[in-house]
Parts: structure tokens; sequence; C-alpha cells
């Protein structure tokens, strides 16, 4: 590199240097070696890619698919990093590939929840599930 710099009593030096720091690549690596589990990295809510996974079990499906757009679109709006899979493939496939991936919100909708009035939501750190309403409540 032709480096040169001036040292203390004025004389050209060249320095010779290493780097053993934490670079961006060994500190993802060491976050997923300390946040994971048997399904796949664990991302800690501070540092994660994206905040939160929406999955479209039945992308076919009219209904699940208007649903799951309105709802990435206020997810969007509302600042939130959102992973949307849309991908035609079974619903197992996508939530393995969610775990593995380790957002740390997960967002399903399907057919039987649209029919209930409901989405399914599950935290990836404990595994814990709730169904919250899919239709927008009234300002009372």
């Amino acid at each position: 590199m032709n480096l040169r710099v001036q040292g203390p009593d004025g004389t050209t030096i060249i320095p010779h240097m290493g780097s053993y720091g934490v670079g961006v690549s060994r500190l993802a690596a060491a976050i997923i070696e300390a946040s994971h589990d048997a399904n796949g990295i664990v991302w800690p809510d501070a540092v994660a890619p994206f905040q939160v996974g929406l999955i479209n079990l039945r992308v076919d499906d009219a209904a699940c698919a208007s649903v799951a757009d309105d709802l990435y679109a206020k997810l969007q709006a509302a600042g939130l990093d959102t992973y949307y899979d849309d991908r035609d493939e079974r619903g197992g496939a996508k939530f393995a590939a969610m775990d593995l991936i380790g957002l740390p919100w997960q967002v399903t909708i399907g057919p039987k929840g649209i029919a209930a009035g409901v989405v399914e939501v599950k935290r990836r750190a404990t595994g814990d599930k709730q169904e919250l309403s899919s239709t927008p409540r009234s300002s009372c």
C-alpha cells in the first residue's frame, strides 16, 4: 500500500500492522454462536436483519394474499423491517426456513386464521404463540 507516516521526531516510518479486531463477519458469527437453538439462529432484536418474518401460507388464496399484503404494508409504514415469505411452498418448509433465519417475530397468515379473523404471532426466542385479530380495531 506504500503507506508512510511521520514519527514523533519527524522521520518517515513505514508502519507494520495487522488486524485482529472484531469485524462485521466475526461479530455476526459470535452473535449466532451465542444465540441459536436446534432449529437455527435466534437473532436478538437489536441486531436482527429484519424484525418480523411474515408468512403467507397460501399465496394462491386471494383472502390470504390480501391480508398478508395489507399487513406487510402496515408493518413497513410503522417502520418495522419485514421479511415477507410469499413463496409458493408448503407451510412446513416456510416454518422451517423462518426458524432457521431466526427473526425475532413471526406472523403467520393462513386460510383457517383468516376465516376465524386472526393471525398467529410467534416470538422466535421463546416459541410462545398467540392469535391476534386480523381486522383493524375501531378507534374508540
